[in-house]
């Protein structure tokens, strides 16, 4: 199962949901992989501890290749295998961000290589689940995102302006599965920084399930925990197992399999 964290409003948690669920995952004891198309490289940095200098093992690498030509015309692409890298957790791997990125993009939207991504993992083995975390808009690489995935997780941060922005997300992703991927779901919509006390969280969540949007049951709270886990470079569930937040995206993690 592929799943992209896509929102086009920067700042609603999509690094942070991508690697805790992954994280979770991987505890189960299920091969996962995260592959981080974000220039700023969060999910890279929590999940490895740092950034990466050096292109030739990420994603990065993986797309100039793509733009790379033999002599008889094919591709010398030789897949994603090569930037995977181990994270220190078991089960849990990471094709890491890089700043080669940005400057790359403009040449593979020019060269039409949105499908790349999508081709290299229906030939990648191996992995039960990967999480695709995507930058915070719609450009070449959530495009990518978008074509490579089964499903779509929207994270949903509880202000008004989330939810303008919302609407115009959902109809991103459903023209994407009308021109590209005709088996992209959205799978729900995951609240992040739910205030239970607090009335405008109440109201605007009140108002999605009113329009019958699926929107995920378990919510997850503010917590200065996800700023040390960041700082930490651990997932809450290898860093503070037994806090609330922690069983909180355990109860997400449980929703979204159905179990």
């Amino acid at each position: 199962m592929r799943r992209v964290i896509f929102n086009q409003k920067g700042g609603v948690g999509k690094s942070t949901i991508s690697c805790n669920l992954a994280a979770i995952n991987a505890v189960m004891g299920k091969k996962t992989l995260v592959i981080d198309l974000d220039i700023q490289g969060n999910s890279t940095q929590y999940l490895l501890g740092k950034k990466i200098t050096d292109s030739d093992k990420t994603i990065a690498h993986f797309f100039k290749d793509c733009l790379s030509l033999s002599l008889f015309g094919g591709s010398t692409n030789s897949g994603l295998e090569n930037c995977i890298h181990e994270t220190p957790f078991p089960n849990l791997y990471v094709i890491p961000s890089h700043p080669d990125l940005e400057p790359l993009q403009a040449r593979l939207e020019s060269r039409m290589k949105v499908l790349k991504l999508r081709d290299a993992l229906d030939n990648l083995s191996g992995f039960d689940a990967i999480y695709l975390d995507t930058p915070p808009v719609l450009n070449f690489y959530s495009q990518s995102a978008l074509i490579a995935a089964d499903t779509c997780l929207i994270p949903f941060d509880c202000d008004s302006f989330s939810r303008e922005a919302l609407y115009t997300l959902m109809q991103t992703v459903a023209e994407v599965k009308a021109d590209h991927n005709s088996k992209l779901e959205i799978e729900g919509i995951i609240v992040n920084q739910y205030q239970k006390q607090a009335n405008l969280p109440n109201q605007l969540v009140d108002a999605l399930i009113a329009e019958g949007l699926p929107v995920f049951s378990a919510m997850i709270s503010p917590s200065v925990k996800v700023r040390e886990s960041h700082s930490a470079s651990k997932p809450l569930v290898h860093f503070v197992p037994k806090h609330k937040l922690t069983t909180e995206y355990q109860a997400l993690y449980a929703e979204i399999h159905g179990s």
